[in-house]
């Protein structure tokens, strides 16, 4: 039985930070750190103090982690970033509600001395000598420290406190993974059994040296278990400063899930009922287990829910019917078509993951080269009235300041100038669309036209074009517009735009919805300085329609490619770009020389690399000799962003390619793309060298053995999640019977106990309701009750094998 554990991370926006910059305002941006590992970095926002960032991560992580923290920084082309604040959430805080953190949250100071991190290896014995009692702290060694000088690198020492007295280890240069191996012995005094603490501090030249960390062990535990192990450090407990607010704010959701994943067997019965619902009579419908689970969820937990059923429907090759039925359901209690699909229904919010998990390829085949045009030209564009600004209009004229009738006009003539190529480039990829996602669209379309038949309606009316309304709002809507309007959140770009390119993104998406609504609403509301696009978004709906039609003109019935156990086939390029790339080999060059330029492919069988993207002639490793993926210090080279991937010849011997990335973020998805690739490999290493063999000793340990043992643990378990991560059916049924078990005292009162809901519902079936749906959402209940019940003994069982097992293991170091 597997056991995972994922952080489901969303940076949604600050307010009121403190201007860092001469002009009166922040350039901000926050990086996410679990236990002081760099996991994220979003995008810096230009020139605001309230910034959007919008930014969602889920994070693959060890059972074992601590702590969770936000740093907002402010960018600066010059120098060092300015600290603003930080948020620190402990991994209990995060754990406490199920549901997870969604609110607003103060930044606190950034304190030097509490920003420790690593780990102490010691080994404590109470012994007794002719003296009286003795304590033997034998400090070995410790790893991860925080660096504290410029070079990356610290110079600690240890300090052990026992009672009153005090003893030191050596001092050890420009490392962050020292190895003592000093016992240090400490006689007891007379009087009250004292702690034990052992400190560990940078020992500087010039001023006073700076804190590393602590632990401290009491008395009773030091008789009964003497410490032996390795040992998280912590900072000097002290209340944490409050800034009151003065700092400003973040808003944040943060959602832990940790599970014991069982075995494929025990989930059959809880998929066998999800998928009877969806291949089931449409009369069924309303009393499902699936229909009991919508009933059960809402707001972000109908999308997280939305997001594993397509997962788990994709799966088994039945996304196709899954994603009818929720139309059917959505159809059944519509009745007027102008709000069809327009709330965030289970059905809706399916439709929109489903079409990011299987049409982002195709989003950004389509998109990127405008998208790209927009962001490179950066031209001024604007048709509001209010929010022209005449003296940017030298980019426009260089004669003078030009008119407002002259900005609209010129502004006019650059939109329609990106939305032709946008406007091209979707009506022409109906081939490219991927073929399951035309299959869906097919299916929505006849449904649609089943339930509100065009001969119902009068020409001109909603219903005419309710048909092509359905796939335009998804397609248009809650597709294309919005990749328009955040590139960075659709991956179409590395960075947020800046605030006169953001500006020109949002006319282009409102232009490129209005055409999605099938200019249903041109000339209507506020937005009346638009009127000058109308032709051109007229103009452009006759098309949309055409596209349409042939969009779902396609055949087969059932899901394109049969069953698929992975979004992306192991031949395909998961990710692709130019990195710097180092072997291990000595070299007379000088650092920054002996790194190379070579454009890389990954797939799920190779790592492959050449001169550039053209190059004939390609070297490779296979994914299958990886053994280790970890990031290396920037004190091993002077360099940032590099990680390193160790590999094993047919002989067993292992080898390093070390490749410096362009940023932290590229830095992390390559980590964790390597990682997923090679994350069935047998034989993984454990502990790795996170600097390099230089000089005749290794930077980070300075042992002088290039075959000595790693001295960090390797982090093969912490991945990014991402839109072609392969399926995982058991995860993702797991995650929907946890879902299940927050609901399920609600489902058994709604559904078992609740007389009124009863008594409505046979009040319902008086007035020509379907008279077996009480009697089908009953047994419906029912079998979903069993099934639970029957995985949480499940769970049980395996808990307490563990608990056993763990039990009867021999204690060791």
């Amino acid at each position: 039985m597997a056991k995972s554990s994922s952080l489901n991370v969303r940076v949604v926006e600050g307010r009121a930070l403190p201007a860092k910059d001469v002009s009166g305002s922040s350039d901000p941006y926050c990086i996410v750190k679990v236990d002081d590992e760099v996991v994220a970095r979003t995008a810096t926002v230009w020139r605001s103090l309230s910034p959007f960032w919008g930014e969602e991560y889920t994070v693959h992580l060890p059972l074992d982690f601590h702590h969770l923290a936000f740093y907002v920084l402010d960018e600066d082309t010059v120098g060092h970033d300015d600290i603003i604040g930080k948020i620190f959430l402990s991994r209990e805080a995060i754990a406490a509600d199920p549901r997870g953190i969604d609110r607003w949250i103060n930044l606190s100071r950034v304190d030097p001395d509490a920003e420790v991190q690593g780990e102490i290896r010691l080994a404590v014995q109470m012994l007794e000598n002719g003296r009286g009692r003795c304590l033997r702290c034998h400090v070995l060694q410790a790893r991860d420290l925080a660096p504290r000088d410029i070079s990356g690198t610290s110079d600690p020492f240890a300090r052990v406190f026992w009672g009153s007295q005090t003893m030191e280890t050596t001092t050890i240069k420009k490392t962050r993974f020292p190895h003592w191996d000093e016992v240090l012995e400490l006689l007891e005094l007379p009087g009250t059994p004292s702690s034990l603490r052992v400190e560990l501090w940078d020992w500087d030249m010039v001023g006073k040296n700076d804190f590393l960390g602590m632990v401290e062990f009491p008395p009773e535990v030091l008789q009964q278990n003497p410490p032996n192990g390795w040992f998280r450090l912590l900072p000097f407990p002290r209340a944490e400063e409050d800034a009151g607010g003065s700092l400003g704010a973040l808003r944040l959701k943060v959602r832990l899930t940790e599970d014991r994943v069982l075995p494929s067997s025990y989930y059959q019965p809880l998929l066998e009922l999800l998928m009877e619902s969806a291949m089931g009579p449409a009369e069924e419908d309303i009393a499902s287990p699936l229909a009991v689970l919508e009933e059960l969820t809402s707001g972000d937990c109908r999308q997280d829910l939305a997001t594993k059923l397509v997962k788990l429907f994709l799966g088994r090759g039945l996304a196709g019917p899954f994603l009818d039925y929720l139309t059917r359901r959505e159809l059944a209690r519509t009745a007027d078509p102008n709000t069809l699909f327009r709330s965030n229904s289970l059905a809706s919010k399916s439709m929109e993951q489903f079409m990011k998990l299987v049409g982002m390829p195709y989003l950004h085949e389509v998109l990127k080269p405008v998208v790209n045009r927009i962001f490179e030209e950066k031209k001024y564009m604007e048709l509001d009235p209010c929010k022209i600004e005449l003296g940017r209009t030298r980019r426009i004229s260089f004669k003078a300041s030009a008119s407002e009738e002259h900005v609209r006009e010129t502004s006019l003539g650059l939109l329609t100038g990106y939305l032709g190529p946008i406007m091209d480039a979707i009506v022409g990829s109906v081939g490219r669309c991927p073929p399951t996602m035309r299959l869906a669209f097919k299916q929505l379309h006849q449904r649609v036209e089943e339930r509100f038949p065009q001969a119902e309606h009068e020409v001109g009316t909603v219903g005419q074009d309710v048909k092509y309304l359905a796939i335009s709002g998804f397609l248009f809507l809650r597709f294309f517009a919005p990749a328009i309007l955040t590139p960075k959140l659709f991956d179409l770009r590395d960075q947020h735009a800046d605030p006169q390119t953001s500006r020109s993104l949002l006319l282009i998406a409102k232009a490129v919805q209005s055409i999605g609504n099938l200019g249903q609403q041109l000339g209507q509301g506020k937005e009346l300085w638009m009127t000058p696009l109308h032709p051109f978004l007229l103009q452009s709906i006759s098309r949309v329609r055409d596209f349409l039609d042939r969009l779902v003109d396609v055949e087969g019935e059932g899901e394109a490619g049969g069953l698929a156990r992975a979004l992306v086939p192991p031949s395909v390029t998961v990710r692709e770009g130019y990195l710097l790339k180092r072997k291990e080999e000595p070299t007379s060059l000088a650092t920054r020389f002996a790194f190379k330029k070579r454009y890389f492919w990954l797939s799920g069988e190779t790592l492959s690399y050449s001169k550039n993207p053209e190059w004939q002639m390609c070297s490779s490793i296979p994914v299958s000799h990886i053994r280790a993926v970890e990031r290396v210090d920037e004190s091993a080279f002077q360099l940032p962003h590099v990680m390193q991937v160790l590999t094993e010849d047919g002989a067993g011997a292992l080898h390093t390619v070390y490749l410096q990335c362009k940023n932290v973020n590229d830095l992390n998805q390559w980590l964790s793309a390597l990682r997923k690739a090679s994350a069935p490999n047998p034989n993984k290493l454990a502990a790795c060298h996170p600097g390099a063999f230089r000089s005749a000793r290794w930077t980070c340990c300075l042992q002088g053995k290039r075959s000595a043992a790693g001295c960090s643990r390797t982090h093969s378990a912490v991945t990014l999640g991402d839109w072609s991560d392969p399926l995982d059916p058991d995860a993702e049924t797991q995650m929907v019977y946890r879902q299940l078990l927050l609901g399920r005292d609600q489902l058994r009162m709604k559904f078992l106990e609740d007389t009124t809901w009863e008594a409505d519902t046979e009040k319902g079936l008086m007035e020509g309701d379907c008279p077996n749906a009480l009697a089908w959402q009953r047994t419906a209940a029912v079998r979903l009750l069993d099934v639970l019940e029957e995985l949480d003994r499940v769970h049980e069982e395996f808990q307490r094998q563990e608990q056993d097992h763990a039990s009867s293991r021999p204690l060791g170091p």
